[in-house]
């Protein structure tokens, strides 16, 4: 391809990806003109290189880069790297209009874990306008990240606040190869991880509608000079623009819309970012470092692998005592196995489907006269957690939550048929709060899926006219920064507290809500219909989507609705989930699933094509498990394993699960360079190796 052809796609690529931002109210158009865009250039079919376990360690040069770059761009009085504009004057170029100090740096508590946080504080000199940026540095994970918030401390209305980026500057990576996954379609390619090189037009990439659709809010930007994984953290219309300088790469990062002045006494926030520094132009070492960043300092601490078990669907209609008989009647040797019991949706009051009664999150009484809490103590006594299904922002008319919102100002915002609590308001976000703790609580509750399952954009900005003196983006603004607080509330009142981020599965997966919840069910592209139908090619893009998600988020999780063996292996993930009945087959997988906490390599990329092998690792320099899959129509019987993250010189020992003769002794630098030789005699099949570092 001629470089004048490659010239003319990225062009036509930023055109696209520009064009996308005019229809965001039409999440599924603009997924489509993102999709088309990413195809230009991108590549899903490709391999990394092989990378050393020394050469995975944070080295002190790396903590060092990332040391300096702090202190010179965010606890700054000089050069910092995000900006915002006061009426028509922008904070970095008018730094003499602001009295900045820069506080102490402290350790962080529970929630930032293992870092270090300092408040840098901006008075604007003209106005009553304070300004904090509340910055945390991961020395040991070469990690910084940060946020900026700007309250109106005066007696009357603040000028216009516009351009409030939260990063806006440039990262000196040299020639760099952007690495993104797409979001949630839902669709069998789900979380697919693309390649493509970076170029001086500006790719714009954001939320469709207020949800992560077309791709994930998480870019591994892999230069010449070194590289940068940019995550931003916000559960909304998140915007980000990536353009290739000489230096490297131009990052912008903001809430996509907003365009407002502010109340006395009110306050807004911009999204988080996170940069993670790494040496070297292998995209892996990016990767690696953030995953671990995440299980150490960012994921909520009590998280560990688990098996759920689907009670009761959103077509179940079994009363509690039924329900309390199916636990009791699973085998004790599957019960072993199982640490959460699932009751989906449809366990409250509805009339012809589960989706017409959200808003009513009381128990249905002709099912559970007594709540749920005599099948959650049951559960309890069995040493199980409950998870039940709640969709609070959702509310339909008729419900109890409707007319209750509809009975004060601004607590619902409707669109046709559909109903928004409105978390913006404060008063109505601490209703709300009050409402689910006592639910969850009534009902032995132990972890809490929120689903979300609209988009909410329109919503914000119809609510920005109506209740908001039609100052654009406050709405959301407000929304956002109350989700997280109605999160914390909740997991503060409920003690042991887990949440499960669903969001019609997989379009909420940004860095804050990572902070506070794991995704048990990551894409709706594994659900099935009433009637028990699956979609086509199931397996394959459940194995698919692990390869692509895995990059970025260390815990998920899904359902085969399958009893193979096959099935059951392609649901190999920290959090699998199972239905009745129940797989014979299920072995007991949870030392892989502890692997899939530590370091991850993808090996071979099959997409969800039938005649293709898929492959990937997880597992530590010491030991770890290859999870290899021949799909049906994969001709070759024999698939060469090399595996990635060893250490050269240390020798290993090769296992395989199903065969007791195999056993394959090797250096590191032979499996990852010359590999193994399997076979794999059936289609389909999914094989486990295991390797482990023998000792001297």
């Amino acid at each position: 391809m001629s470089l004048r052809f490659k010239s003319l796609l990225c062009i036509l690529q930023a055109f696209l990806m520009l064009l996308s931002v005019f229809s965001v109210y039409d999440p599924d158009r603009k997924l489509r003109m993102d999709r088309a865009a990413l195809a230009l250039t991108g590549v899903s079919d490709f391999s990394f290189a092989p990378i050393t376990a020394d050469a995975l360690k944070v080295s002190e040069s790396e903590k060092e880069q990332c040391r300096a770059w702090f202190d010179a761009h965010i606890r700054t009085a000089q050069a910092p790297a995000y900006d915002f504009s006061i009426g028509t004057r922008s904070f970095r170029r008018h730094l003499s209009d602001w009295q900045i100090t820069i506080g102490e740096e402290s350790p962080c508590g529970a929630v930032r874990r293992g870092g270090k946080t300092t408040i840098i504080t901006l008075l604007h000199r003209k106005s009553n306008l304070l300004a904090q940026v509340e910055a945390t540095i991961y020395e040991a994970y070469a990690s910084c990240e940060w946020t900026v918030q700007i309250r109106n401390d005066g007696n009357a209305r603040s000028p216009v606040i516009r351009r409030f980026y939260a990063a806006d500057c440039t990262l000196e990576t040299g020639q760099t190869t952007l690495y993104v996954s797409k979001g949630s379609q839902p669709a069998a390619d789900d979380f697919a991880l693309v390649k493509a090189p970076l170029s001086p037009a500006a790719w714009t990439f954001s939320a469709d509608g207020g949800r992560s659709n077309s791709v994930l809010p998480y870019f591994n930007l892999s230069g010449t000079k070194g590289g940068a994984l940019l995550a931003v953290g916000w559960t909304g219309q998140w915007y980000t623009s990536l353009r290739q300088t000489k230096q490297g790469v131009h990052v912008r990062a903001k809430q996509e819309f907003f365009h407002a002045w502010l109340h006395p006494g009110e306050a807004v926030r911009s999204p988080l970012v996170s940069l993670t520094f790494y040496a070297g132009d292998n995209a892996l070492k990016g990767f690696e470092t953030f995953r671990q960043m995440e299980v150490d300092c960012i994921c909520p601490a009590d998280i560990r692998p688990m098996n759920g078990y689907l009670l009761a669907s959103e077509f179940s209609t079994e009363t509690c005592g039924a329900l309390i008989d199916a636990v009791h009647a699973i085998d004790p040797a599957v019960l072993n196995t199982v640490d959460y019991f699932w009751m989906d949706a449809g366990w409250y009051t509805y009339t012809d489907n589960w989706y017409d009664g959200v808003g009513n999150w009381t128990p249905d009484p002709a099912r559970f006269p007594q709540t749920i809490k005599p099948l959650s103590d049951e559960m309890a006594k069995l040493g199980k957690r409950f998870l039940l299904w709640y969709e609070p922002e959702r509310v339909r008319e008729g419900t109890t939550l409707c007319q209750i919102g509809k009975q004060h100002t601004g607590w619902i915002v409707q669109d046709k048929d559909n109903l928004m609590w409105n978390l913006a308001d404060d008063d109505a976000c601490a209703y709300l709060t009050a409402y689910i703790a006592a639910s969850l609580k009534e009902n032995g509750v132990s972890i809490y899926r929120q689903d979300f399952n609209f988009s909410p954009l329109r919503y914000w900005h119809k609510a920005d006219r109506l209740y908001y003196n039609g100052r654009r983006g406050i709405c959301e603004n407000h929304y956002v920064t109350n989700l997280y607080r109605y999160l914390d509330a909740l997991t503060a009142q409920v003690d042991g507290l887990l949440i499960d981020n669903c969001a019609s599965g997989g379009k909420r997966l940004d860095l804050e809500m990572t902070r506070r919840s794991l995704p048990l069910w990551r894409s709706d592209y594994n659900c099935r219909d009433a009637d028990g139908t699956v979609q086509p090619a199931g397996l394959a893009a459940t194995q698919a989507m692990t390869y692509g998600l895995s990059c970025w988020l260390p815990y998920s999780g899904t359902n085969p609705f399958s009893d193979s063996l096959y099935a059951v292996r392609s649901t190999i993930l920290t959090h699998p989930s199972f239905a009745a009945p129940y797989p014979a087959t299920l072995a007991d997988y949870s030392a892989i699933r502890g692997y899939m906490t530590e370091r991850y390599f993808p090996l071979t990329y099959g997409g969800v094509d039938s005649d293709k092998y898929l492959a990937m690792q997880f597992g530590s320099e010491t030991a770890g498990a290859a999870l290899i899959y021949r799909r049906e129509n994969a001709a070759d019987e024999t698939y060469l394993l090399r595996l990635n993250g060893l250490s050269p010189s240390q020798r290993y020992t090769l296992t395989d699960m199903d065969d007791p003769a195999f056993c394959f002794t090797a250096t590191g630098r032979t499996l990852m360079e010359t590999g193994a030789e399997l076979r794999l005699a059936q289609a389909p099949q999914a094989a486990i190796v295991l390797y482990t570092a023998q000792t001297p």
